[in-house]
């Protein structure tokens, strides 16, 4: 089991010991998730393109973006676990449908979307 896996762990256990499983359901995490993400763009919703590659330069901004990233990925982990899906194995599936999605030659420097694959 590698370090995701030791988080999935470590957050059942956080769940189970306070008795939340039942709050842990598909869309009450989705929900989470989802408010976690909005935390986290409020904290760049205001900044120009210069400053957002700069927060972290500031320490209080950076503690707050470390926290919500903290949150995002905790509320992620926990879902994945829940339904049970490996979240490395599903991101490394995605990327490579991405790959072949995406070819480079057509869509170098360009932000189009590829058409649904079939």
């Amino acid at each position: 089991m590698g370090e995701i896996g030791e988080l999935a762990g470590r957050l059942r256990e956080f769940a189970a010991v306070r008795e939340w499983e039942h709050y842990h359901t598909p869309k009450n995490l989705v929900m989470a998730l989802a408010g976690e993400v909005g935390e986290l763009v409020a904290e760049f919703q205001w900044l120009t393109a210069e400053e957002a590659a700069a927060v972290m330069d500031d320490p209080e901004a950076a503690r707050r973006v470390r926290a919500e990233i903290g949150d995002v990925v905790n509320y992620l982990v926990r879902l994945a676990d829940v339904l049970g899906i490996d979240l490395l194995e599903a991101a490394e599936a995605k990327l490579a449908d991405s790959e072949r999605r995406y070819d480079p030659a057509r869509y170098r420097g360009t932000y189009r979307k590829a058409p649904p694959l079939e």
